[in-house]
C-alpha cells in the first residue's frame, strides 16, 4: 500500500455541548467513535469525522459570502478536494487512519448567513469518514491517500 500526499490540515473544530460554535483546535485526538471532546463523539461511527476543503469555503466567498471556518461543520478543513473519492478510500491524516464513508448532505441551518449557501454547496459541503486506526490531528500535518 502506498502514501501519496494530497493536502494538509488547515483548520481542526469540535463542538461541544456548551457552546453553539465550532471551537478550534491546534490537536484533536481521533479514535474508532470520533472525535474526542465532540458533542458527536459515539453518535454514529459512520459520520464520525466531517472533512471539508477550502474550496467550499472559495464557492462561496466567490458570490460575495464571507463564512467563517468551521460554519460547516466540519472537524477537518483540508487544501485538498476529497468531495469526488470513492466510499472506502482511505486517508492517512496525521497519526490516524480514516475511511471514506458517506457524502456529506446539506443541513437547512446553513441558510443563517444566506439562504443561498445550500443550492450553492449541494455537493461540496463534504464528506464523512470513520476513524479505522486512532491518532492524533494536528494543524499543518499533511493527508495521504492509501493507494493499493
Amino acid at each position: 500500500m502506498s502514501n501519496i500526499q494530497v493536502g494538509k490540515i488547515l483548520e481542526l473544530f469540535i463542538s461541544t455541548r456548551e457552546s453553539s460554535k465550532r471551537v478550534n483546535k491546534p490537536v484533536v485526538e481521533l479514535d474508532e467513535l470520533g472525535a474526542i471532546g465532540d458533542k458527536f463523539y459515539n453518535k454514529d461511527s459512520s459520520r464520525s469525522i466531517l472533512i471539508t476543503s477550502i474550496d467550499s469555503y472559495d464557492l462561496v466567498k466567490g458570490y460575495g459570502i464571507d463564512m467563517p471556518h468551521g460554519y460547516l461543520g466540519e472537524n477537518l478543513l483540508i487544501d485538498f478536494n476529497p468531495y469526488s473519492l470513492a466510499i472506502g478510500t482511505k486517508l492517512k491524516i496525521g497519526t490516524a487512519l480514516l475511511e471514506i464513508s458517506q457524502n456529506c448532505t446539506i443541513c437547512n441551518h446553513l441558510s443563517t448567513i444566506d439562504k443561498r449557501i445550500p443550492r450553492l454547496l449541494k455537493k461540496e459541503r463534504g464528506i464523512f469518514a470513520k476513524v479505522i486506526k486512532s491518532g492524533k490531528a494536528t494543524k499543518g500535518d499533511a493527508v495521504y491517500l492509501l493507494e493499493g
